[in-house]
């Protein structure tokens, strides 16, 4: 899910306390704390929304099969929902994201990721512009990530994103991880059916 390019009203929130989002003028400040369910996008905090039943399944399933699949072939490592990274200019959290073993030493007690995660799945909500995720991939691919998949629940597509190939999967396909999490599949109808 992309963030809304609309800035959070710090102060007057109509759905949080004003503890929810203390204020924060800089990506440096989004770093030290990054309030649940936002972005720092353009030098704004921005509120992650525009989520339905389907987004949120989809979500929680993907995680579910990159971490049982992790699991089951020794591949180590951990997967995240929303966990905060930063990528060159901006502060990010992705859907779905996983983080290698050497990773996971080096970072996995951090409160911030400071980079984008390997692999990454951002899963599109009715809210999102084809232009802004397409951008946000490629500040992914830019800041240390590898591979990044684009979820289009509603009309049942998989992107995959690397810095060298970018593929569509529909309805019908196997979508496979290209570059980390190797050997990993999953049918898009399974995904999101």
């Amino acid at each position: 899910m992309v963030a809304s390019k609309r800035p959070v009203e710090l102060q007057n929130h109509p759905q949080t306390h004003p503890q929810k989002y203390p204020l924060i003028h800089s990506l440096e400040d989004w770093l030290e704390n990054p309030p649940e369910r936002t972005e720092w996008v353009d030098e704004s905090l921005v509120e992650k929304n525009g989520m339905t039943l389907k987004h949120s399944r989809v979500q929680s399933k993907l995680a579910r099969c990159w971490g049982n699949y992790k699991e089951s072939n020794g591949s180590g490592g951990e997967v995240y929902t929303e966990a905060p990274c930063r990528t060159q200019k901006q502060g990010r959290s992705p859907d779905v994201a996983y983080l290698t073993p050497e990773l996971v030493a080096q970072y996995g007690d951090g409160k911030v990721l400071p980079q984008s995660f390997p692999l990454t799945a951002e899963i599109v909500s009715p809210t999102d512009l084809a232009e802004d995720l397409l951008a946000k991939a490629l500040e992914y691919l830019e800041s240390g990530g590898e591979e990044v998949w684009l979820v289009y629940p509603e009309v049942r597509w998989i992107m995959v994103i690397t810095a060298d190939s970018r593929q569509i999967f529909v309805a019908e396909d196997e979508v496979k991880t290209r570059s980390v999490l190797h050997g990993f599949r999953i049918g898009v109808d399974e995904l999101l059916g």
